[in-house]
């Protein structure tokens, strides 16, 4: 049994060296999974850190918490677990995210800069992420599109607002307008394509809509990440955005997605 089990939980005075940091989120971490004694382990997704310590003392918090080899943190928690005979799934994620401040729903850890955020199945919290997508090729309203992950799915095709064969209207957050005299407009339908965000993969994905299947206007993506042109061919099954990405919509529309405002 580690040494640290034998602390008193209601310290709060700050660990003096990264052993004794190392040993309060442990102590932590095994309080929270003693909340789960019983079968409740089992619903258990994910166990996710958020340090909001300053620059000045990240490498603090990174030898603590061994950045160079996050297994070796999570057998540690695992093993806790083993003592406690709660049976995490196999699959069970650890995560520690350096950020300003910690999402709503995380507990702070006493005396240390850092919250814990226990992911179940029934309890997740909102990612967050920014996303660009530059128009390269065709002209669309605005040259740059932010993408925020708590939006709603974005709306990409021909014109504004369209009417769909159901009688209702669609509106397109990214229109290209059909009077252009830009070529590439011409080939982009009315529902072409649409963005969401995915907070379990904490991911932006592109789909296709109807008008961007076959035997319409098709998808093709570059991806960074792979040499293999992808197609898109089923309004099912988004895919998931990399950074480089290129997408064209119909003949020769060119869409770049980024985490970065300009293109690199």
């Amino acid at each position: 049994m580690l040494s640290f089990f034998k602390k008193d939980n209601n310290d709060n005075n700050a660990p003096a060296d990264v052993k004794g940091l190392r040993d309060r989120v442990l102590q932590f971490i095994k309080k929270e999974l003693g909340k789960a004694e019983g079968g409740e382990g089992a619903g258990i997704k994910a166990l996710h850190l958020f340090v909001a310590a300053p620059e000045t003392d990240k490498h603090l918090y990174e030898a603590a918490l061994y950045a160079d080899d996050a297994q070796r943190f999570k057998n540690e928690i695992q093993r806790i677990a083993d003592d406690f005979a709660i049976e995490l799934p196999a699959d069970w994620n650890w995560e520690v995210q350096y950020v300003p401040e910690a999402p709503e729903g995380a507990v702070a850890i006493p005396g240390v800069q850092a919250s814990l955020f226990v992911e179940t199945r029934k309890k997740s919290f909102q990612r967050s992420a920014t996303g660009y997508l530059h128009i390269l090729q065709g002209e669309a309203e605005k040259e740059v599109y932010q993408l925020d992950s708590g939006m709603k799915p974005m709306n990409i095709g021909r014109e504004r607002r369209v009417q769909a064969d159901d009688g209702f209207f669609r509106i397109n957050h990214i229109a290209f307008p059909a009077a252009s005299a830009n070529d590439a407009n011409k080939y982009i339908s009315r529902q072409h394509a649409h963005i969401e965000w995915n907070n379990d993969t904490a991911r932006f994905y592109f789909f296709a809509d109807e008008g961007g299947v076959p035997p319409r206007n098709k998808i093709k993506i570059r991806s960074a990440q792979a040499s293999a042109l992808i197609k898109l061919h089923t309004t099912d099954a988004g895919h998931p955005l990399e950074e480089g990405d290129q997408i064209i919509l119909g003949e020769s529309a060119v869409l770049l997605f980024s985490y970065s405002p300009e293109p690199h």
